[in-house]
């Protein structure tokens, strides 16, 4: 007599459901632990990639400017950023021209090496909606990369550039976005210069009450940080957010299902491997 074929969703139900029976109670528990500690740490960070470009102590901008001066100058760039998205020089005390500051943040063979490297924020507690980054020995750059440590120990001589999005839900009174470093900083909300930290200097702190600027909940708007370390006495950079950010990405729930399934198909080949070893 012939064989009864089963369908294809069938087929897969039973051995889905053998294959459940197969597993042990302790198996099935790590597997799912595995998956939940994945979706709690990726909800707990936010990842931004920052262009790094890297400079030689001999740039005018860098090391040897020390006849251009020193201290927390305001003013070097302009209040909006240009056409290209980039500071607009103004220029003043501790910077040399135009055309050695629009080096800073543009990728220039033979005067910079460009990098993109990941910097980390850390949700202050479980569902704060706050976010912060604190490095005070901040050299995203190893001795060996672009031009090296150059014999100072640390690769100095740098700058940052992040560029990301926030969508505005509206906060409580007070400061919205913190930041404390050195050398020079810049941060733009929405193209607009916001904290304005320009200078050769040590740490220094700047805050903005996005609540001020006008924005429309709801609606996404830019945020923007340029750096630079341009000389080699210390390396701070950190910030604090309630910003919503838009490039956060906790693993959402079909990808917490599909980390589930696929822990399980590992544990099911390991468990085959072993019965027919």
């Amino acid at each position: 007599m012939a064989q009864k074929m089963l369908n294809p969703d069938k087929r897969f139900h039973l051995f889905f459901e053998a294959t459940m029976k197969n597993l042990t109670t302790k198996a099935v528990a790590a597997t799912i632990l595995l998956a939940a500690s994945a979706s709690s740490a990726n909800a707990a960070f936010i990842t931004f990639q920052a262009t790094i470009r890297d400079f030689s102590s001999a740039h005018p901008d860098f090391e040897n400017n020390g006849a251009n001066g020193s201290g927390l100058v305001t003013g070097l760039v302009a209040d909006t950023l240009g056409a290209d998205g980039k500071p607009v020089y103004v220029g003043g005390t501790t910077m040399s021209t135009q055309a050695n500051f629009d080096q800073w943040y543009n990728d220039v063979s033979g005067v910079n090496y460009t990098f993109t490297k990941s910097i980390t924020a850390t949700e202050t507690s479980t569902g704060s909606g706050i976010y912060t980054y604190s490095n005070n020995q901040y050299f995203p750059l190893s001795s060996s990369e672009g031009f090296g440590d150059q014999g100072f120990g640390n690769n100095y001589h740098f700058t940052t550039e992040i560029r990301t999005l926030f969508t505005y839900t509206g906060f409580d009174a007070g400061s919205d976005f913190f930041f404390s470093g050195d050398d020079d900083v810049w941060v733009f909300i929405n193209g607009e210069l916001v904290i304005d930290l320009g200078g050769i200097h040590g740490t220094a702190n700047g805050d903005v009450d996005i609540d001020s600027l006008g924005l429309t909940i709801g609606e996404d708007y830019t945020l923007d940080i340029f750096q630079a370390e341009r000389q080699t006495t210390g390396s701070t950079f950190s910030f604090t957010t309630a910003a919503q950010l838009v490039s956060a990405d906790p693993v959402s729930e079909p990808s917490l299902f599909a980390l589930f399934f696929a822990g399980l198909g590992g544990l099911f080949v390991a468990r085959k491997k072993r019965n027919t070893a």
